[in-house]
């Protein structure tokens, strides 16, 4: 596995309940660590639990794609990097990448679409307050230049017919 970065998000070890009957992370369980990692983006960008108590403020996810790149095993540990693709008052287009000891590139991608919501009398979607959106906007900046992701932007299709 490659070294953490800046954008590293998340780690976490494929545990013997997420391994399906071929011996690898069942597909849902990518999904799941993507999950934890969107849970630790929030976090970073002022949206803990606390805040969200206080405030009456979550985030929701109105899409995910996930791209399963390389079968992992049990026991394999992993690592999350996030990207904040482009953001608006209430929303943030995200990209993951998850990797893992043994291979040279992600063994997984993910990207989301987050809406910021207001849970009290809702929840109905919501600016988000401007702490927490100039965190958004400064993770944003600092990755605005990095080259555009491997992953994103992709459309399930079978080719058409000839």
């Amino acid at each position: 596995m490659t070294d953490a970065t800046p954008l590293t998000i998340y780690r976490d070890t494929v545990r013997p309940e997420w391994v399906d009957y071929n011996g690898h992370l069942r597909d849902a369980f990518y999904l799941l660590i993507f999950s934890f990692a969107t849970d630790a983006l929030i976090d970073r960008i002022g949206l803990d639990d606390a805040t969200r108590q206080a405030r009456g403020r979550s985030v929701y996810t109105l899409e995910a794609h996930v791209n399963y790149l390389h079968e992992i095993r049990e026991g394999t540990p992993v690592r999350v990097d996030a990207r904040v693709l482009a953001h608006d008052a209430k929303r943030m287009h995200l990209y993951f990448e998850m990797f893992a000891d043994g291979h040279d590139g992600p063994v997984s991608a993910s990207e989301q679409m987050l809406m910021h919501v207001a849970t009290q009398d809702g929840p109905k979607s919501a600016a988000f307050d401007p702490d927490v959106a100039e965190h958004v906007a400064a993770l944003h900046a600092l990755q605005r230049d990095h080259a555009p992701p491997a992953f994103a932007g992709r459309v399930i299709a079978l080719p058409a017919r000839r």
